[in-house]
């Protein structure tokens, strides 16, 4: 940690609402390791875990003169992304995917942060034909220039959890693959397996908390097995 070796880290979150997002702060607010929970909001008023502290953030001017600014961080953890379908054209995906998660990757580091964990995706690359994998990969190597001394990237498969729950709309790739895994799961390559976002989230903070130094990198199939040994 950035502090004292036997501080409590203090952790900034952004896409906290989201499923891996809620799983993280879940989490976080349940670990003697944490001290202060800072959860990233567009809107007040969105129910987070109990400890967890809310900061409305319009992300479009985060970090710039006259914008907001985050209280001092020692991690930071971004599970901020959409779909095309749901932002509305590519330019409004990439607004979030790229924009918004380099804009709370500046501040982070600005705040104090040295260890930064990121919710990417399977097939992520700048030089993937697919517009959503490459912007995914077009992030993974912005962040990665910014120097972090530790940086994990989670890329998960498909997700599984319960988006009506959160009050967010379902996905219907997400409702085949709950349908389908327990008939096929075992016949699919483990890194193409859907994952739960529980699981991502335990993955992820347990390498943030080993804080190996650069970046790590973690496919869905060492995801499932980091999360099966906590």
């Amino acid at each position: 940690m950035s502090r004292h070796r036997h501080a409590p880290a203090r952790v900034c979150v952004a896409g906290g609402t989201g499923l891996v997002g809620r799983a993280v702060l879940a989490r976080l607010s349940a670990d003697p390791r944490i001290g202060a929970v800072t959860a990233l909001v567009r809107r007040a008023g969105t129910g987070l875990p109990a400890g967890c502290t809310e900061q409305v953030i319009d992300f479009a001017t985060l970090g710039q003169p006259g914008g907001a600014a985050l209280p001092p961080t020692d991690w930071a953890i971004c599970c901020l992304g959409t779909t095309i379908k749901v932002a509305g054209s590519q330019a409004a995906f990439r607004a979030v995917d790229f924009d918004a998660v380099l804009a709370f990757a500046r501040a982070a580091k600005t705040a104090g942060a040295s260890r930064l964990g990121v919710v990417s995706a399977l097939g992520a690359g700048p030089a993937s034909k697919v517009f959503y994998n490459r912007v995914k990969g077009e992030t993974e190597q912005a962040l990665t220039a910014l120097g972090f001394r530790h940086l994990v990237i989670a890329r998960p498969s498909l997700l599984l959890g319960e988006r009506k729950a959160l009050g967010q709309p379902g996905r219907p790739g997400e409702r085949l693959g709950q349908a389908l895994m327990p008939v096929f799961g075992p016949l699919v390559p483990r890194k193409w397996r859907p994952i739960d976002a529980d699981a991502v989230a335990a993955a992820l903070l347990a390498a943030l908390a080993a804080a190996q130094r650069g970046t790590t990198v973690l496919e869905s199939d060492a995801l499932l097995a980091l999360a099966a040994q906590r």
